[in-house]
Order: C-alpha cells, then structure tokens, then sequence
C-alpha cells in the first residue's frame, strides 16, 4: 500500500551550471592604473574581476563568454561581453553609453548572469542625431564600430566614435531573438530614419515645368547698348520746358546686341574666346616656290654701253 523512494532523481545532471554574481559596478574613467582605456568606451565589453574567470573556469559554460547585465531597481537590462579581468575584486567596469542604459549610477549594483544567445542574422538601427547622415558610407563605419561589440540587444541605445565624434543608434531591431550574438556572423544591417530628421519638401507632379519662351527685344531696354543719338534733352534760352523733352529713336530688335552662345559646351571645359582668330596657314604652290624670293638673285646695270670704245 505504501511506496517508498530509496534513492533522489539526479538533479542538474546534463544541464550546464549558470554563472550569477553581483558586482559594484563604474565607468571606465574611473579604473585605476597608468593606462588609458579609452577602448573599452568605443564596444560593448565590460572588465571583471580576477575570481569571476576562476569560477567561470569550474563551471560548463559555452564560448564566446557572453552576460546578460540586470539592475534590479529600475529592472532594466542589457547583454554585453568581457574584455579582461582584472578589475578588483567585487567590482567591474561598464562603458558609459552602458549605465546609461541601465539606469546605473557609480557604485550602483548590477547582477551579472552568464547566458547563451543566438547567431544575429538582422539588425536594425535609428540614429539619435541627423549628424549621422554626413557620414559618407555609414554601413562601412558602423561594421567597423561593431568589431569591439559581442551582442546587441533590442532597445539599447549604443555609442560609436567616428572622426572625434560620438554617434549614438538605437538598436530598434533585432533577429532572431531580441538579444543576439554578433561574433563571427554574417547580418544584414538597415537604418531608420534619423531622429529629427525632415524630408526635403517635393514638388507636386501636376505642377507643369516652366517653358523656355523667346524674350521680348522690349526688354533688352535697359541693357547698356552704348551710344544712341537724340537721347539726351536740351536747355532753352528763355527758362522755357516746352519742347525739351527727348524723343529717342523707338528701339529695333537689331539694335540690340546678344551673346552668341557656344552650343560647343561641354560639362567641365573651359574655353577662352578671343576676338582675333588664327589665320588658316596658306599651301604654298609649286609655282608660288619657284616666285619666291632668292637674295643677289637680279640683274646689274651699267653706265657704258658694250661695244663703244671711250
């Protein structure tokens, strides 16, 4: 009527151990030692201490070392990876752009859990600043930035310096998970429209494009056409205006002198006209070579005439 179980199920048996730990977390300005690790700012990495490598050593636990970081008061969180560990002990190192996520203050505690994520096969990003666009080929820079990042995670709002300049892009997307892995991996990269930004406004299709139409001479008036004969008004004698108004000579359209324009022109030459052009060089003819020139070629006279005797 009664059962009883000598021996307990094996328990954890197959399943690998998790790595859980809290730490005081700090930026990386505030890590101690003559050099600069200003590089830890440009990725997603973060620096541990010295025993978390001792315990994840014990532990089966799959590589790359990939963590995911929780504050528990805002319940905010984020994935990152570890670049070194030597940080003292209880404590580790988070880039800025990373607490800020996190709603982090220096010293706050973060808990810091080792996990397994996918391959990133998609992302996409928005940047937080039209600025962005200046850049000639973002994709390109942005591969380039992601090179210090081990995983993104849907909502984070991540920082690249690019030319002195820090550049932040939310990322709004992610596949196939909303947390992946970004180490060895082949994904497809899109951007949304810059936060801020405007589209330039279009015209509307109906509106028809202006025509070019032959000018009115009439309006050539007021070009400087030089010198024109009975323009000018005169001065009587007697103090008298009647009779002094010009009466200039109603304008032709012949009169009016117009650039010749060079249906020559190319897209990006110069060209220099001049008033005086080159004479064509003259063929010389055969006959015109025998009539040429030739110096002592002529004939002498002389005073005394031939055959008379002085």
């Amino acid at each position: 009527m009664f059962s009883f179980h000598v021996f307990d199920p094996p328990m954890g048996r197959g399943f690998p151990n998790r790595f859980s730990t809290q730490y005081r977390c700090y930026s990386v300005s505030m890590l101690a030692g003559p050099n600069d690790r200003s590089d830890v700012e440009k990725g997603g990495k973060i620096i541990m201490p010295p025993s978390a490598l001792d315990q994840l050593s014990r532990l089966n636990i799959t590589y790359p070392m990939l963590f995911k970081l929780t504050n528990k008061n805002s319940d905010r969180m984020t994935h990152c990876g570890v670049l070194e560990f030597v940080a003292d002990e209880g404590i580790c190192y988070l880039p800025h752009w990373m607490m800020q996520n996190l709603l982090l203050e220096e010293g706050g505690l973060v808990q810091v859990e080792s996990v397994n994520l996918m391959v990133a096969t998609y992302s996409k990003f928005q940047p937080q600043s039209p600025d962005f666009l200046d850049i000639t080929n973002p994709k390109a820079v942005l591969e380039n930035a992601l090179r210090n990042f081990a995983c993104l995670t849907t909502g984070d709002v991540i920082a690249i310096n690019y030319n002195e300049k820090i550049y932040e892009l939310r990322v709004m997307e992610t596949k196939p998970d909303k947390a992946v892995s970004i180490i060895e991996c082949d994904m497809n990269v899109d951007f949304d429209a810059p936060l801020g930004y405007k589209e330039p406004e279009r015209r509307s299709q109906n509106q028809d494009e202006p025509t070019e139409e032959e000018p009115d001479p009439s309006s050539y008036a007021d070009m400087d056409l030089g010198f024109r004969a009975f323009t000018g008004s005169g001065n009587r004698l007697d103090g008298k205006t009647k009779g002094i108004e010009p009466n200039p000579v109603p304008l032709a359209a012949s009169d009016i002198k117009r650039g010749i324009p060079n249906y020559d022109f190319k897209v990006g030459k110069i060209t220099f006209i001049r008033n005086s052009r080159p004479q064509p060089r003259r063929v010389i003819d055969d006959d015109d070579a025998l009539n040429k020139f030739i110096a002592f070629s002529g004939e002498g006279q002389s005073l005394r005439k031939k055959g008379r005797k002085p």
